[in-house]
């Protein structure tokens, strides 16, 4: 089912699935990025409050297929092309992949959740890429 996003071949889709595990054991689509270690870390005192780089915490395999799985994406004709290069142009080119591949993480939580193609959970996650 993974191999429909555009890009995914067999190792990448079975190396998701081997590090996902159990989709269940997740409550929703940002545990999972979370568990990528794809978000952004926060550091608070008071009233003030700072985000930096991505966590890094978490499962690296997972993390290494889902950018992969973004760079791939983000050449292959579809929505995510059309969002990528502005978004790479105001963010950079590492950060872009980096919120393509939390946006995929979240496909991807959808698709292994509810058994759906990724044309039918693409437009609710990339929706609000750009």
């Amino acid at each position: 089912m993974l191999e429909t996003i555009p890009g995914v071949g067999p190792i990448l889709a079975l190396t998701i699935i081997a590090e996902v595990g159990e989709v269940s054991r997740f409550h929703s689509a940002k545990h999972l990025a979370s568990f990528a270690g794809l978000v952004p870390s926060t550091s608070q005192s008071g009233s003030s409050t700072w985000h930096g780089h991505i966590t890094r915490a978490g499962s690296s395999w997972l993390r290494w297929a889902l950018v992969e799985t973004a760079i791939h994406t983000s050449t292959r004709p579809g929505p995510v092309r059309d969002k990528y290069p502005t978004l790479k142009k105001r963010k950079g080119n590492k950060i872009a992949r980096v919120a393509v591949a939390r946006r995929l993480a979240t496909c991807a939580y959808h698709m292994l959740k509810e058994g759906k193609y990724f044309s039918e959970v693409i437009s609710c996650s990339i929706g609000d890429l750009g």
